[in-house]
């Protein structure tokens, strides 16, 4: 009886450590990777032996996403990826699961070592190849040997891609830019690839070129300035002077997004790497044969190809344009829009004015194809001519006026009466108040300029200038007799006989320095004086006292000597004392 104790006791041993071994062998092996043999392949599940008390189940979903790697699983497709025999590695999720099983998982063995040799190409900066599965929130979906991958829209292209669905199933190759093992999460990117190539194919596209190279690009995009065209592994630009020899207005005019061309390389800077292209000189200048083609002075015809705010453009061969400034449309037309005189596709006859050979412009004018109307106006009205006008336009520099007879005021010899020469005494703003746009008034012509097209009236000098009349009543010789009519700080104003008002600068009221002021004199007061000239400019009669004291003092002087003294109170009391004695 004792033995038999003893002898359960030895096997009670036995088993403890077998079962704790097994349970330490499991322990270790769950939440891990191990190999396992394929002994039997049911309806759901897959049977695998990893070497423990009891097999473990794989579902054969597992088995169909490994074939074909999508998320889609057919139920009736036939298992052809695993056979019984088959070894490979597996994932221990849990020893034990329902009835008994181990619970294995081939996708999970399968991510692990994939994410293992994702941290790797990661680590080595290198590129894995995927396929693009679908689209999601900001992206695609990128499956990458079992792991599903994100692929943000910025990073599938170096430009922007319109049309996703051809890249929807495609293989790629990418780079890893982030991975989150937590999250399970790996980020990456289509373009980072295609920048390296592109930047290989850069270098080598630079390393060879050189002013003259002839490239295939396709226009990118374009601007007010020009258009960048892809050269495959870089950008030009291509100035809008350098797309056609003739006028461009605006890059659009000629080129679209897309279109595929031959440009020639014209300059390159090494140091900023810019590629200046050039579309025009692949073509030959037609500039070179006008400079005897098209001399200044030459008649030709042409069609107008565009008008502007500042001329118009005409066509005088193919891709061969000039220019006529607005003010060589019409002699006339002065303030009318270009387009208001001409239409596209109007035939005009043109003289050249200037060719600049090396601008690649020429100066044209209609209006020289035809008589000059300002000629023909002053042959027929020079200098001196009266004649009826209607004011067009009053400004604060004077009234602008058309002949009487005009019927266009836009299409008219416009004159213009400075503001000086409305009247001889008034201001010129009173005069302007009396008159109205359309008045029609009397003028003379005072002066012409065929070169400046100007012309110039006056309407004061349609009468005698009243300052020359009471000029002329006066003599620098004879003294008068004047009245102090205003006095101010540097002169007075008298009253010559007939109203006339004339002036004495303060320097002229005494010979005696000391007397040379406006406060010796008050208004009202009679004084001999004399005229010393007239003032056109500033419109006035000047006269002076101390001009007719030195010469009364001279004439004494002569009378009684050159050392006489006088001691009257002034010459012409001496004069009077001397009368009456």
């Amino acid at each position: 009886m004792r033995f038999k104790k003893k002898h359960e006791d030895v096997v009670l041993q036995e088993d403890f450590g077998q079962l704790f071994k097994e349970f330490s062998q499991n322990e270790k092996k769950e939440g891990q990777m191990v190999n396992g043999l394929v002994i039997g392949i049911e309806k759901e599940f897959v049977i695998v032996d990893v070497g423990m008390k009891s097999e473990g189940r794989i579902p054969i979903s597992e088995f169909l996403n490994d074939k074909d790697n999508t998320s889609h699983i057919d139920k009736n497709r036939k298992i052809d990826s695993v056979k019984v025999g088959d070894r490979f590695d597996v994932f221990v999720e849990r020893f034990e699961g329902r009835n008994g099983y181990i619970i294995l998982s081939r996708e999970r063995a399968i991510k692990d070592e994939a994410w293992r040799k994702f941290e790797s190409l990661y680590a080595q900066d290198a590129q894995i190849e995927g396929k693009v599965i679908g689209n999601v929130k900001g992206g695609f979906a990128v499956e990458l040997d079992g792991i599903i991958a994100f692929l943000p829209r910025s990073q599938v292209d170096i430009k922007p891609i319109r049309d996703v669905a051809n890249l929807i199933g495609s293989r790629e190759q990418f780079k890893i830019l982030k991975m989150d093992n937590a999250q399970g999460n790996i980020v990456i990117s289509r373009r980072a690839i295609l920048e390296e190539s592109r930047k290989e194919a850069r270098n080598e596209l630079l390393s060879h070129i050189e002013e003259g190279t002839i490239l295939e690009g396709t226009v990118k995009n374009i601007t007010d300035y020009g258009a960048f065209i892809d050269l495959k592994s870089t950008d030009g630009l291509l100035h809008i002077t350098d797309i056609s020899w003739s006028k461009v207005s605006h890059p659009s005019e000629v080129l679209s997004v897309g279109q595929v061309l031959k440009v020639m390389v014209i300059k390159y800077n090494t140091d900023s790497q810019r590629i200046s292209l050039g579309l025009k000189q692949l073509t030959k200048n037609p500039w070179e044969e006008f400079e005897e083609k098209y001399k200044a002075g030459t008649r030709v015809c042409g069609k107008v190809t565009m008008i502007k705010d500042y001329g118009a453009f005409v066509e005088l061969e193919p891709n061969v344009e000039g220019l006529v400034y607005h003010t060589e449309i019409d002699w006339l037309a002065k303030n009318i829009h270009p387009r208001k005189q001409l239409d596209i596709n109007d035939e005009v006859e043109v003289v050249v004015l200037d060719i600049d050979i090396t601008r690649h412009r020429i100066s044209l004018s209609i209006k020289q194809c035809k008589p000059n109307p300002w000629e023909s106006f002053i042959a027929v009205h020079p200098v001196g001519t009266r004649l009826k006008c209607a004011i067009r336009n009053i400004t604060d520099f004077g009234i602008f006026i058309v002949p009487e007879e005009s019927v266009d005021l836009e299409l008219a010899i416009i004159m213009l009466i400075p503001a000086g020469e409305l009247s001889w005494d008034e201001p010129p703003e009173v005069v302007m108040s009396r008159h109205t746009k359309g008045q029609i008034i009397d003028c003379v012509i005072i002066s012409t300029d065929v070169e400046r097209e100007r012309i110039g009236a006056s309407i004061r000098q349609l009468t005698v200038d009243p300052l020359e009349k009471a000029a002329q009543e006066f003599t620098e010789n004879v003294s008068m007799s004047v009245k102090v009519k205003s006095i101010y700080k540097h002169g007075i104003d008298v009253e010559l006989k007939n109203n006339v008002i004339a002036y004495m600068p303060i320097a002229e009221l005494s010979s005696n320095k000391e007397d040379q002021r406006t406060d010796s004199c008050k208004e009202g007061d009679i004084m001999e004086v004399k005229m010393i000239g007239v003032d056109f400019a500033k419109r006035r009669i000047e006269v002076s006292k101390r001009a007719l004291e030195i010469e009364e003092e001279a004439q004494l002087k002569a009378r009684y000597g050159e050392n006489a003294k006088f001691s009257a109170t002034s010459i012409g009391d001496l004069f009077e004392a001397i009368d009456d004695k």
